[in-house]
């Protein structure tokens, strides 16, 4: 048996490394090692052994490997370093073998070297560096046998491992399993936690039990949505306590699908699980591409008949109710139109190509898709190319205050994160019946076309909100408007700031039916400043205050003006 030092245990560790080593501990119990003990560096006994070098020059430290278990028979310590056995040259070596990362070091005492300085066994318990005494009677050939042995097994037995669980993926696929049972697979046979999520992080199946995904959600990697924080994981490993997280991308003919995201939540993911990871993800963009492909389809035919719908030739109410109800939708309770797009870009963002700005707008219609159907009763969406549609039931507002429509909105939003772009969304008026849909569709458009020119980007507009920019907005020429805008406002239509000031002046007047006290209080004005203000507006406006009519244009031009045309 081994001795060891101090009466330390071993205690059983897993046999399986970050690189397919063997832990030094493991290695001291090959029968090869009987009689090492050891001397310092206990804290270290679970570094990962790849290979066994050997030591017979005092410079040594240039030529080896990390995870390397070196071993001596004491003569180039003592021929390279003083008369009292090499104790210096021996310190300054386990400082150096511990900065390469190699896993130990043992040396044979009783010929060259009869002891070890006991400050350079200190040093080595301080970096929790094993130091190793060899018996006279190890044999260094045995025990390089015995120790290649060792890691061939292990490193077999690995493949065999990871060779058997993409067998059974690959299985699972060719008999029509779904991402729940193949990220229930990989957790079980690499024991972690798994996610199979969109590219942006949306959660599509998922082998993660609750205390985990509490864990994740307090490392900040899950939001409250449950969406998986992929740009703070990327791909590189992300430490959660004492364990790790690392997102694989699932890939096929160079189009970006989806993420496989491992948490192991007690130590680090090793080499063997991220191959394992990577054969998982190979096999389960077999099975995305299946599902995008079969997705496509019936998102055309829902479509194509939500479409027609829109243009009135779908059929009566009644077929329309019974088809949608075989599409898994119901159109018979009360409900808003919702039409969202993607924002456009903005000036300063460098070009893209049509394939990026395609992917998205997939990305964003998967988003709407989720979120959809997370909900019950399910929300109808179908994807218009370049706009979103989904059919919000009405229901009770929320703890907030926020209405079905402003949840729904937020959940697609989230964080922004994942790469999601700003989207600009539209609500219809409320339908009560589907002959209402094709009106309330055109409701939609308009209330998102509009509130982009009034609000900017990233506005959720009603189309009841909209008031006079209705009526503004149909005009067909731009220029016709903004020309009617600068005939009634004159030079108060000119892109200055002084101008801009003014007009902020004169609406602040209109919302408060030419108070002037008010206005100067809103303004934060001397009220002698504001009286000066309303005989300069009205000289270059007419007089507007004694005026309906002529307040009237103003106030429609003013509109004008905000709606940026």
């Amino acid at each position: 048996m081994v001795g060891i030092a101090k009466s330390w245990s071993l205690g059983v560790q897993p046999l399986i490394s970050p690189t397919y080593g063997v832990a030094l501990r493991d290695l001291l119990r090959l029968e090869g090692m009987k009689g090492v003990t050891v001397l310092a560096g206990h804290g270290g006994l679970d570094r990962m052994v790849l290979g066994v070098n050997v030591m017979e020059v005092p410079d040594i430290a240039d030529w080896v490997k990390p995870h390397d278990l070196l071993v001596t028979t004491g003569f180039p310590l003592a021929s390279g370093g003083d008369q009292r056995g090499g104790a210096v040259p021996f310190a300054r070596l386990v400082r150096d073998l511990h900065a390469r990362g190699l896993a130990g070091l043992g040396v044979k005492l009783g010929r060259y070297v009869d002891t070890l300085d006991p400050e350079a066994l200190a040093l080595a318990d301080e970096l929790d560096f094993p130091v190793l005494g060899l018996p006279m009677a190890l044999a260094f050939d045995e025990l390089l046998r015995q120790a290649y042995g060792r890691l061939n097994e292990l490193t077999a037995g690995v493949l065999e491992r990871i060779d058997a669980l993409h067998r059974a993926l690959t299985l699972l696929v060719l008999e029509g399993g779904d991402l729940d049972q193949i990220a229930a697979e990989v957790a079980r046979v690499l024991d972690l936690g798994v996610l199979v999520t969109s590219t942006d992080g949306r959660e599509r199946a998922a082998a993660l039990p609750d205390p985990l995904r509490r864990r994740l959600e307090e490392a900040d990697l899950l939001e409250p949505g449950g969406r998986f924080r992929v740009e703070r994981a990327s791909t590189r490993p992300a430490p959660v306590g004492d364990g790790e997280v690392r997102l694989q991308p699932i890939v096929a003919g160079g189009t970006d699908l989806a993420r496989l995201v491992c948490f192991s939540p007690h130590r680090p993911l090793s080499h063997d699980d991220v191959v394992a990871m990577e054969r998982a993800a190979t096999v389960a963009a077999l099975l995305v591409t299946r599902q995008e492909a079969v997705a496509a389809v019936e998102n055309k035919y829902r479509g194509d008949f939500l479409r027609d719908v829109f243009l009135g030739r779908a059929g009566d109410s009644t077929y329309v109710t019974e088809h949608a109800a075989s599409l898994g939708w119901d159109l018979d309770g009360h409900m808003h139109v919702v039409s969202a797009e993607l924002d456009p870009m903005a000036p300063d963002e460098p070009p893209v190509s049509g394939r990026v700005r395609r992917s998205w707008q997939e990305r964003f219609a998967t988003a709407w898709r989720q979120v959809c159907e997370g909900r019950r009763p399910v929300v109808p969406t179908v994807d218009f190319t370049a706009e979103v549609v989904a059919l919000v039931p009405v229901g009770e507002p929320g703890p907030d205050g926020a209405s079905p429509v402003d949840r729904l909105v937020a959940a697609v939003q989230g964080d922004r994160g994942g790469g999601r772009r700003p989207f600009s969304v539209g609500v219809s008026r409320l339908v009560t019946s589907p002959e209402q849909l094709p009106e309330a569709y055109l409701q939609a458009r308009r209330a998102t076309e509009v509130g982009r020119r009034v609000k900017g980007g990233g506005s959720t507009t009603r189309f009841d909100d909209l008031g006079v920019h209705r009526l503004i907005a149909l005009v067909p020429d731009p220029a016709e408007a903004r020309a009617f805008a600068v005939d009634v406002l004159g030079e108060l239509a000119a892109d200055t700031e002084e101008a801009a000031d003014l007009r902020t002046t004169l609406q602040i007047l209109l919302d408060h039916n030419l108070n002037v006290a008010e206005a100067a209080r809103r303004q934060f004005f001397h009220y002698n400043t504001m009286r000066y203000r309303v005989s300069k507006l009205e000289r270059i406006l007419g007089p507007f205050t004694t005026d309906p009519h002529l307040r009237l244009d103003i106030a429609v031009a003013l509109q004008v003006l905000q709606l940026r045309t």
